[in-house]
């Protein structure tokens, strides 16, 4: 249940965010050297209801910040995932405010303003590699790292508790990817149709990756495995969606399935670290991954505003390790600096005790079967 909670007070905290000045800090029309916006559109003043934006030019403005607040709520969400079974909820709900506000904002202005630095630098990004899957996964890694290891990790067994919920919640998850990477386009369109087909082959092999890497290795392929591999694909293809073509989409969910499952099943465990749900090894490795594959896979003939190394310009390539390396490094410190300002105020963690009795009743005072 306080895995749950997590991801609903995000999206009660940040949907607030969004309306107050969220919006406006990313996608306001006032802007500061790239970096940041103003607040002219705080409480979202100055839209008319038949305002549009730039970007979505037959997609009214009011229509375009709704769907964006679904990015700022869920990848806030995704972090929550690194750090379960030991987080303070208290310190959480300041950690969603300040990093929401101070990291996920500015990035999402980089990025998808077109007057953010990364967007006139040339980065392509079609629905969140940059924005949600590399700013989320690098963060999780962080906050898992800053925060520690849950105290039963490496001395117990800790097996997923409801692998139903698991199979549920990755089926709801691709569904709804469709609705961000196809949606992405800004209408019903070839484009959208294009992001929707890459979208749902780059997954469906990354699941067979996974599937196939863990039945050679292990003699039986499992449910979680399946739900994480397609899950890996869906990421990856995220910032390619509405610029590759169905064959490079083969290729970016083959390569994401096995990426992703060489990092969650050996490099976690070689280093030690606790990455409670993955975040890191799936979002965060296969976003990268895909932004990589953006820059070399853009083909001109899907979408005039991308052309990647395989179609003469490997001066993209350049562009996408410029924007991984830009959001990496601002990620970390941001985050590094957002949970040693919430320790000032809150503990980051509860109790070693407290930890083992359950979150579920220390915190929330519910229990699963009643």
């Amino acid at each position: 249940l306080s895995t749950i909670y997590y991801s609903l007070s995000a999206t009660l905290v940040v949907s607030i965010l969004w309306v107050f000045v969220q919006y406006s800090m990313a996608f306001g029309g006032k802007d500061f050297h790239g970096i940041i916006g103003g607040f002219d559109k705080a409480f979202f003043d100055n839209i008319k209801i038949t305002d549009i934006f730039s970007t979505m030019p037959t997609v009214p403005e009011f229509a375009f910040a709704a769907f964006q607040m679904t990015f700022a709520i869920i990848t806030v969400a995704l972090i929550s995932g690194a750090v379960v079974e030991r987080m303070n909820f208290g310190a959480w709900i300041i950690f969603t405010v300040l990093w929401s506000l101070f990291v996920y904002t500015p990035i999402a202005h980089w990025v998808w303003n077109p007057e953010g630095w990364l967007f006139k630098l040339g980065v392509l990004d079609f629905a969140g590699g940059y924005v949600v899957e590399v700013a989320s996964g690098i963060s999780a890694l962080t906050a898992a790292l800053f925060i520690g290891e849950r105290v039963r990790y490496k001395k117990d067994t800790i097996l997923p508790s409801n692998i139903p919920f698991v199979f549920i919640g990755g089926a709801l998850l691709w569904v709804g990817w469709f609705g961000f990477n196809a949606g992405s386009a800004g209408a019903a369109n070839g484009l959208a149709a294009n992001a929707f087909m890459t979208t749902n082959t780059a997954a469906a092999l990354a699941g067979v990756a996974w599937m196939a890497i863990e039945w050679m290795r292990g003699g039986k392929p499992s449910g979680i495995g399946m739900v994480s591999g397609f899950v890996a694909g869906m990421v990856a293809i995220t910032p390619a969606a509405g610029f590759v073509d169905i064959k490079a989409s083969i290729i970016i969910g083959l390569v994401a399935g096995a990426l992703c499952y060489f990092f969650v099943v050996i490099v976690k465990k070689a280093l030690g670290y606790d990455d409670s749900l993955d975040v890191f090894g799936i979002h965060g490795m296969a976003g990268t991954w895909g932004l990589i594959a953006t820059g070399i896979f853009a083909n001109p003939e899907i979408n005039p505003a991308g052309t990647g190394l395989l179609f003469g310009n490997g001066g993209q390539l350049v562009k996408q390790f410029t924007g991984i390396a830009a959001v990496y490094a601002f990620a970390i410190a941001g985050t590094l600096i957002v949970l040693l300002v919430t320790k000032l105020f809150v503990k980051l963690r509860v109790e070693p005790q407290e930890e083992i009795y359950g979150l579920d009743l220390v915190m929330h005072g519910e229990r699963l079967d009643g």
